[in-house]
């Protein structure tokens, strides 16, 4: 595959998906080992920044146990092993800081595919 083919079938994340990022994890045991796992972050995508860049970000916010929790990931970064989408949701914004506010949520309606 050429590079330029593997830039058009790229995936552009939009605020509204609902999405999984697979994380390479590295951890050293008592003996001092190094292993590597994978941890799953699912959220939703409030903010995407800097489009199909090589330094595009994507802003992810899931709710832990009643704490919003949010991360910063960058797309093409070594680290990502994969990001799936779940679900899509039609929305009107491209900053979904109204997610973040306990008082005030939109009911977003999911996008028929």
């Amino acid at each position: 595959m050429t590079e330029t083919s593997q830039l058009t079938t790229t995936l552009v994340y939009k605020p509204g998906m609902v999405v999984k990022i697979h994380q390479k994890i590295k951890e050293f045991n008592a003996k001092g080992e190094e292993k590597e796992r994978i941890q799953i972050f699912e959220g939703t995508i409030i903010a995407a920044k800097h489009g199909a860049e090589t330094g595009a970000t994507i802003t992810v916010r899931k709710e832990s146990d009643g704490i919003g929790v949010e991360k910063i990931f960058p797309i093409y970064s070594p680290v990502i092993d994969k990001i799936e989408v779940v679900r899509t949701f039609q929305v009107r914004r491209a900053k979904l800081n109204y997610l973040r506010g306990t008082d005030f949520k939109r009911k977003m309606q999911e996008k028929k595919a």
